[in-house]
Parts: structure tokens; C-alpha cells; sequence
């Protein structure tokens, strides 16, 4: 440019006429123009959570030179070189972003992201929510960390509010579903089936989620009638996928239950987000009736990379590492239970302690390849490895006495004594389990279809030791009495080591058209899959049709059904067996089979304005008929099976959730469900161990007026006891209910940074949000019950003193988004 300056000054001091100087300087103009370096700017732009912004201005300050991005967020412009560049991002209804250039030479990959304007946010109003044509339904968790919840803001806190969801232990991640068990839900993270522990039986152990909700990009939920891509479960599907950073971002939080730092940095061609969490929830365990030493630790990490080799190849990796120690000494437990005419008191004196370690490695590794616009390849192959040890030696004198209702000269209560007695519980069982897995899925789009197949191999090992014993002595008698020697009331010895082999494919088409009447969707697809433990081949064809009549959009109908099965996995084909000492042993069921479920679901969704905001009721009728069960009952989180194939039954029912914004610019909702169940065991109709008959589970989200800066959040559930027994006993012989499930779990948050178009001037300029919020668990201190405690004497005679779970507990916690 110096240079056209000197030469157009040279000209036009020369007397040449005034044409022929202004050819010769647009002349030289154009060529300096043209041998001037180019710097080629590319990127892509994104909003405050990390979704691309389609026709955002990407534009050069102070020269006409500027682009738009297209529907993926992404851009890419020519500029000259200079000095200085200043590049501006804007789009209506964010506040615009200026980046400046030092001496760019290249290209240069520039990544920005857009942060809404709160005044314009006010002017925008939801009008209708997305309609539902399938049985995957969508779930923002996108305020989840806001959510009181003391198993520690998973994604399973808002899923268990969902219709037909329940959950019966505060403390635990796991959830039924119209139901079925904790072990009929598959969870996947992107796209591949992810494992949980099997030798857990209380939510003491569990510890963390395996899902880390500061990772979690998507969530989508099914309570039945899924396709055929996921795999052999009877009640649910869980589908998360992690988010890939655009740029670079972190968050932290700190509660009295723990903590969590997850950072992330992404560019166009890799991004990176790493996630650590921390909990150790000693406060909420010592609300627990049983008094002690408890000191639990739960570590996790996961991380989820992704790497753009080229236009068409993609590979990326996700890893997870997880320990968790549960360590406690028990020392005393006083428990009152009964009604108020027939009261009676448990009193219990401890010695010895329990320790137990669950360590989980998983890492899987994808490569993806887009052979063209309509047609992708994805080759996936992961590994899963579980290290599981439960040891405890517990020594215990207990008294159960009669609390008297009414009273003598003395003043005292008038009571009798029930049982004394002592007892030892001991086991020392470990378990290793890994599986390993290795698939290839494809995507073909031709016209109105889109077509979706793929084939899995795994292999399974198995490493089982168990080895547990009960002893009890009942007013010096010791259980069960004989006359002569000493019993054990309860023994159990496993030593196994198997290996298999499993193979599944699955093919389905997902089909849509437009009509005069309406929009009609079709998924039909069927699953095949082959075990070599029991030489099972199985066959599932699902298939779903969704329609929006055209004459009337406000409703959107659905139907599904499908021949759905539960492939067994370890603890499934367990079978105990008794010699003619007492003895009972654990086989392996080489001859078990799939459980078998059918599915019928009809449902559909009506959206519509009230008070000028977006209302959504959505209702779904299912029945479930039920063959080749595995018979089980349901301790805690523990579930015995029989290991074999000896019932049938059926499940049905219907599930209705209002969801809306019932104050302006928050999601509630509120969810009811009628369930029954039903079970033939060994000739005997009984209701199944998830046989929950009614449920109600509120949901919502509210902001002070005149504290637009305050957020209120409620989570609430009331639903049916679960039928029971006791130990080493089936429905068919007794069964009682478990008193209803009753929680409130209630949150005041507060931002004190974020929210306002003025940022402030300090240190503080750099967090994009931060929180600081006051939890109360268990607001109306209600006493749930989580399972019993059975107590028998020289008679025979059992009593069941309730295990109660946490009471009211307070929670402090800090969040912190940059």
C-alpha cells in the first residue's frame, strides 16, 4: 500500500489529463489488492451453552468485508493482511463480540460465543414446545446444579419426577420404570451402553452417578416402545451425549456433600472437557438411625475428546475412572416403630465395622466417517472393568421391647420385653467383571427414509469369590434351633469363574411424510442377538407411528409396540442351592433364558396458551405382557434372583404429565401414574416387586418478583410401598407393603454474578455465572422406609423393625460458571 501511495502521488503531480491519472491509479489499486497477502479467517459461533448460532454477521470493523454462518454455526472469510484486524460477531438478540487480530498471516481459526441480551431475552416468549412423534422424549438439564438433591445433582433427580418413573431410596441413582427393576434400564453415553456395579446393596455404597451432569450436552428419555438401536431391556433407555466444547469454559461447585470441577477448550479441529468430582456425604449418613463412624469417599473422573482428523474423519475418545470406599463403624440404634396403640422399640449395640470398595474403569474409543452427505460409518469399540469388594464382620446385642401405653403409680410407661438376642453378620465377597466390546454402526438418508444398522460383539468375564454367614441367638438359643449343635440362620458360598461371548445386529428405518391430513412418522426396525452361555438366539421387532393431523396441530398422537427382551447378565443366572446340612451354594443357570416383554403403548400430547404462556399435557395407556421372568425380590437396592425362568405376569397402566411454565420463563411440571402389576409364582397371582399402584411427582421452578436474581426450586414425590418380605422368602408364601414413599426437597438459589447486561469491573469480569444456593432435604422430616430388619425369636416368631432413611438435612453449595 506505501507504495500505490507514492506512485498515485507521482501521477497525479505529473500534467497527464485527469482519465488517464484515475485509470492508472484504480490500475495500481487492484494490483495491490491483488499481490497483497490474504489471511483466511474460519470458526464458528456459538451461544452461552455451547449451541451453534445459524446466520450470526461475522463482518471486518470498518470495511464492507463480512459473511454469515451457516445452520452448523460455522463461517469462513478472506481478508487482506494487515497490521491490526478487528473481527465483530453479532446477531439479534446477543450482545455483540469484538475480537482483534495482531498481525494475522494464515489461516487463522477464530471461535466466538454470542451471550443473549436480558433485555431482548424479556421480549421472547415460547410459544409452543417441540411435538413428540416418537417415545424418546427431550429433558433440559441444563439447570440441574440448581436442583436440591442429596444423592448430588445427577440427571436421574429430574428423571425420577418423570411420569412412570419412580425412585424409593434419596441416595441412590437408580430408578424403576412401569415396573420393571433397577436392572431393566439401559443408560448410554455417546452411543455406547455403559455398566453399573453388581454387588451394591444400599445407597450408602453407591456413591456417585456415573453420569456427570457438568459433562452432559443431551438428554433424551424413554420409558418404553424405543427402537431397535438399543439394546435387549424391558423398561427404559436413558440416551446422553457430552458436550464438545467450542472454546474455552469451566465450571466448579462446592456443598457440604462434596464438590466437582469440570474445564473444557475447544477448537475446530479438537476439543477436550475433563470433569472431577468429590463427594463425601458424612453429614446426610449420620441423619440415619444407626449411629457411627461413617466415612465414605467417592471419586470420579471422566473426559470426552474429540478429534477432527479431515472433512469426512472424526475419531474421539471418552474415559471414566470412578472409586469409591465406603467405610463405616457402627456403634448404636434406637428405633421406635409400630402405631400409637402397639408401639415398640428396637435398641441395638454394635462392634466390628464394614468396608467396601467399588472401582469401575471404562474407556471406549470411536472413529466416524462421512462418506457423503447422506451416508455415515461410525466404528466404536470400548472396554468396561468393575473391581467390587464387600466385607464386613458386625457383631450386635439388641433388645426389642414393648413401648407401654399407659402408665403406672411410678409414672413409668408399662412395656414387656419381646426378644433379646445377639447376632454376627459376616461376608467377604469380591467380584471382577469386565467386558469388552467393539461395533460398527451406519447411517444411510435416501429421500423420506433415514436408515440406521449396525452389528456388536462382547465378551464378558467373570471373576466371583463370595462368601457370607449370619449367625443369631435368641434368648440363648441359637437360630435355627435343633436341639444339638450350632446353626448358622443363613450361609452362602459362590466361587465362579465364566466367560462368554455375545453378538447382536439391528436394522430400522425411520420414515417421515408430509400429507394433506397431517405429518406421519414411522420407526420399524428389529434387533437380533445371540448368547453362547446358554445358546440363545433371540429376535426383537419394534416399530412406532407418530402423526400431527393437519386440521388440528395442537394434538400429536403416537403408537408403539415391540417384542422387547432381558438379556440375562450375572447375577440373573445365579442360581442358590441347599444341601441336606444347610449349605447353600451358588450355580450357574446355563439353561436360563431372556426375559420376555411385549409392548403396547398409546399415547399422545396436547400443547396449548393459558395466561399467555406454553402448557403441554401429555398421556400414555401401556400394558406389558410378561414371560420367562426370573422371579426376585427386593432388599434395599438389592435384588435376589431365583436364576430361573418360573413366572409370567403382566404390567399395565397410564401416566399423565402437565408440563409448562407455570411462572413465565421457567420449566415445571407434574406428573401422575396409575400402575398395576401382576405375577404367577409358583401358582400363586401376587403383585410384582415394583408393583408401585400410584405415584405423584412435582417438579417446579419459581422466581421472586421483585428478587428477579432469586430462584426457588421444589422437588417433590408421594407414592405407593412396594410389596415385601422376609429374608430368604418369596411373595407367594407372604408379602406386606412398605409404608408410601413421601419427600420434599426444597432450594432457594441466588446469582451474584451473570444476569445483567452491565458486567462488573473486577476480578469477577471473568465467570460468567455464579450461585450460591441453601438446600433443606427432607423438608417435612418424614420417615422413609428403605427395608427391614427381622428380628426372630425362639418361637419362630419374626418381627420387622423398619431401616429408616436420611431425615431433614441442611445443604450449603456453591456453583461457579466461566
Amino acid at each position: 500500500m506505501p507504495l500505490f501511495k507514492g506512485i498515485s502521488t507521482f501521477f497525479y503531480t505529473m500534467n497527464y489529463p485527469l482519465i488517464f491519472r484515475i485509470f492508472l491509479s484504480s490500475i495500481l489499486l487492484l494490483s495491490s489488492l491483488g499481490i497483497s497477502a490474504q489471511v483466511k479467517l474460519s470458526g464458528k459461533v456459538s451461544d452461552e451453552n455451547g449451541s451453534p448460532i445459524e446466520f450470526a454477521s461475522v463482518r471486518v470493523e470498518g470495511t464492507a468485508i463480512g459473511t454469515n454462518t451457516d445452520t452448523k454455526g460455522e463461517y469462513s472469510l478472506s481478508v487482506p493482511q494487515r497490521d491490526t484486524v478487528m473481527v465483530v460477531f453479532s446477531c439479534i438478540g446477543y450482545s455483540d463480540v469484538r475480537r482483534r487480530l495482531i498481525e494475522p498471516k494464515g489461516a487463522t481459526i477464530l471461535n466466538a460465543r454470542l451471550y443473549a441480551k436480558t433485555e431482548q431475552l424479556r421480549d421472547l416468549e415460547v410459544t409452543e414446545f417441540k411435538k413428540q412423534t416418537n417415545q424418546m422424549q427431550g429433558i433440559d438439564v441444563s439447570k440441574i446444579n440448581l436442583t436440591p438433591d442429596a444423592a448430588g445433582g445427577g440427571v436421574e433427580a429430574v428423571i425420577t419426577t418423570m411420569a412412570g418413573v419412580s425412585s424409593k431410596n434419596e441416595m441412590s441413582s437408580q430408578y424403576m420404570v412401569r415396573g420393571g427393576s433397577y436392572d431393566e434400564n439401559s443408560v448410554y453415553i455417546n452411543g455406547i451402553e455403559i455398566y453399573r456395579p453388581q454387588l451394591i446393596s444400599s445407597g450408602q455404597q453407591e456413591g456417585l452417578s456415573i453420569i456427570n451432569p457438568d459433562l452432559v450436552g443431551s438428554v433424551n428419555f424413554s420409558t418404553g416402545g424405543f427402537s431397535a438401536e438399543y439394546g435387549d431391556r424391558m423398561s427404559s433407555v436413558l440416551d446422553i451425549t457430552y458436550r464438545a466444547p467450542e472454546s474455552l469454559e469451566g465450571a466448579a461447585s462446592l456443598s457440604l456433600l462434596g464438590g466437582s470441577v469440570a474445564f473444557g477448550q475447544g477448537t475446530k479441529r479438537f476439543s477436550q472437557i475433563h470433569g472431577f468430582r468429590y463427594k463425601r456425604n458424612s453429614s446426610l449418613l449420620g441423619s440415619l438411625e444407626t449411629k457411627g463412624e461413617y466415612d465414605p469417599q467417592y471419586f470420579d473422573y471422566q473426559t470426552n475428546l474429540n478429534f477432527s482428523l479431515s472433512s469426512r474423519w472424526k475419531a474421539s475418545f471418552l474415559g471414566n475412572i470412578a472409586i469409591n470406599n465406603y467405610r463405616f463403624t457402627p456403634e448404636t440404634r434406637e428405633t421406635s416403630f409400630g402405631t400409637s396403640t402397639n408401639a415398640k422399640q428396637f435398641k441395638v449395640y454394635f462392634d466390628g465395622m464394614e468396608k467396601d470398595k467399588f472401582e469401575t474403569y471404562f474407556g471406549a474409543l470411536s472413529l466416524s466417517y462421512q462418506h457423503s452427505r447422506s451416508s455415515s460409518f461410525t466404528l466404536l469399540a470400548s472396554g468396561y472393568l468393575t473391581n467390587e469388594l464387600v466385607g464386613y464382620d458386625i457383631h450386635g446385642e439388641y433388645w426389642l421391647d414393648e413401648a407401654g401405653t399407659s402408665a403406672g403409680d411410678s409414672g413409668e410407661s408399662v412395656g414387656g420385653e419381646l426378644g433379646v438376642g445377639k447376632y454376627h453378620e459376616h461376608a467377604r465377597n469380591r467380584l471382577k467383571a469386565s467386558v469388552f466390546s467393539i461395533a460398527l454402526n451406519g447411517n444411510t438418508a435416501l429421500r423420506n427414509n433415514n436408515f440406521s444398522y449396525g452389528v456388536n460383539f462382547k465378551h464378558e468375564a467373570i471373576h466371583d469369590r463370595t462368601r457370607e454367614w449370619e449367625q443369631r441367638d435368641s434368648a440363648g438359643y441359637s437360630l435355627p434351633h435343633t436341639g444339638s449343635g450350632v446353626n448358622m440362620i443363613y450361609n452362602l458360598t459362590s466361587k465362579h469363574d465364566m466367560s462368554s461371548n455375545r453378538f447382536s445386529a439391528f436394522a430400522l428405518d425411520s420414515y417421515k411424510l408430509f400429507t394433506t391430513a397431517g405429518m406421519l412418522t414411522v420407526n420399524a426396525g428389529v434387533r437380533m442377538s445371540y448368547w453362547d452361555f446358554n445358546k440363545e438366539l433371540i429376535i426383537s421387532p419394534r416399530a412406532s407411528v407418530g402423526f400431527v393431523p393437519k386440521r388440528n396441530e395442537k394434538f400429536a398422537l403416537r403408537f408403539a409396540t415391540g417384542l422387547y427382551y432381558q438379556a440375562p447378565f450375572y447375577k440373573e443366572y445365579r442360581k442358590e442351592v441347599t444341601d441336606d446340612h444347610g449349605n447353600t451354594y451358588v450355580v450357574l443357570n446355563s439353561d436360563i433364558k431372556s426375559q420376555r416383554s411385549l409392548h403396547f403403548i398409546l399415547g399422545g400430547d396436547y400443547t396449548f396458551r393459558s395466561l399467555n404462556r406454553p402448557f403441554k399435557l401429555t398421556a400414555e395407556l401401556y400394558y406389558k405382557s410378561l414371560s420367562n421372568l426370573i422371579p426376585y425380590e427386593i432388599d434395599n437396592l438389592k435384588m435376589v434372583y431365583s436364576g430361573t425362568n418360573s413366572s409370567k405376569g403382566f404390567v399395565s397402566g397410564i401416566d399423565f404429565k402437565f408440563f409448562g411454565q407455570f411462572v413465565e420463563g421457567t420449566d415445571s411440571w407434574l406428573s401422575f401414574s396409575l400402575m398395576k402389576t401382576q405375577e404367577d409364582l409358583n401358582g400363586v397371582k401376587v403383585p410384582r416387586p415394583t408393583d408401585q399402584r400410584y405415584s405423584v411427582a412435582l417438579f417446579f421452578t419459581d422466581y421472586f418478583p421483585k428478587f428477579p436474581k432469586a430462584k426457588f426450586s421444589l422437588k417433590a414425590i408421594f407414592s405407593d410401598g412396594l410389596p415385601t418380605t422376609s429374608p430368604r422368602s418369596t411373595r407367594d408364601v407372604s408379602y406386606f407393603r412398605t409404608p408410601a414413599y413421601k419427600r420434599v426437597d426444597a432450594g432457594i438459589s441466588y446469582q451474584l454474578v451473570g444476569g445483567s447486561t452491565h458486567k462488573p469491573s473486577n476480578f469477577l469480569r471473568h465467570f460468567k455465572s455464579v450461585w450460591i444456593g441453601l438446600d433443606c432435604f427432607n423438608l417435612f422430616d418424614i420417615s422413609n422406609v428403605s427395608s427391614y430388619y427381622w428380628v426372630t425369636d425362639v418361637n419362630e416368631i419374626q418381627y420387622a423393625v423398619p431401616n429408616y432413611l436420611t431425615r431433614r438435612q441442611l445443604n450449603v453449595r456453591l456453583s461457579v460458571n466461566f
